[in-house]
């Protein structure tokens, strides 16, 4: 992808804000509870306080801030004001180039993950590019280092001797993934964090038919690499299966109301 095309995201935005919103938000919530794998990202976290005592005003200022980004743009008078903030917030000296290229990866991997998984339909090869171009832009905008190489990743399940140099958003989860496998460990900063968050932040993105059973339905929607950094007790995979059900049936439903209003 060209650099005049960075700037090309329409079609990630009306995923995003239009099409399925409610999945994005949930998407984008786990983004967030997937940093908590990385020891360092975790103790940054878990040191500020607000991700414990204030658990869903800590992520909804992460929300407002990649939505005004993804709805406004980059180049916008606030996205460029947003850039900035990112930027003061983030310049610390243990927050690395690269944990900042862990967590845009988990900002823009996850909520594609989970609307292929739970939305009404999967995402479009037009709408991952789009969302690649606007996690190129948003690297370029934080003045962030090229993305590191794949690494070694040797025991990851699926991904043995697979070849480095994948393009476009592939090549960002290979990255990702690879970066997990060497990076993910339990500490007790991430089981705090998934506390907080399990019983408060997703409680607030679920519909209202999960969210009462928020904690059970958070730890359905981990994977078993996430589950054991966490050290989190993943339900049976009928329960599982059950939210995933529930999921897809409430994105389906959603479909349905809005053309029975058009």
């Amino acid at each position: 992808m060209t650099a005049g095309t960075r700037g090309t995201h329409h079609a990630y935005a009306r995923l995003v804000l239009e099409t399925m919103p409610e999945e994005s938000r949930v998407g984008l919530a786990l983004g967030f509870i997937r940093t908590f794998g990385i020891p360092d990202i975790a103790r940054v976290l878990y040191g500020t306080g607000r991700m414990t005592s204030e658990p869903r005003a800590r992520a909804k200022a992460t929300g407002v801030a990649m939505f005004t980004l993804i709805g406004q743009g980059l180049d916008s008078p606030e996205g460029r004001s947003t850039v900035d903030a990112l930027r003061r917030i983030h310049d610390r000296p243990d927050i690395t180039p690269e944990l900042m290229h862990y967590v845009l990866a988990c900002f823009t991997v996850c909520p594609l993950r989970f609307i292929d998984m739970h939305g009404h339909r999967p995402v479009t090869e037009e709408e991952r590019e789009a969302a690649y171009a606007f996690h190129l832009g948003l690297s370029d905008a934080l003045d962030l280092p090229e993305l590191p190489g794949g690494g070694d990743l040797d025991g990851v399940d699926g991904l043995e001797g697979r070849e480095d140099g994948l393009e476009g958003l592939d090549g960002v989860e290979h990255w990702m993934r690879g970066y997990e496998a060497r990076h993910f460990a339990p500490t007790k900063e991430a089981r705090a964090l998934w506390h907080s968050a399990s019983h408060g932040l997703l409680a607030a993105r679920l519909p209202s038919a999960l969210a009462r059973l928020a904690p059970t339905v958070a730890a359905s929607l981990l994977d078993a690499s996430l589950s054991r950094t966490l050290q989190v007790r993943r339900p049976p995979a009928p329960v599982r299966a059950l939210v995933a059900y529930v999921l897809r049936s409430k994105a389906r439903g959603r479909v349905r109301a809005s053309r029975g209003t058009e």
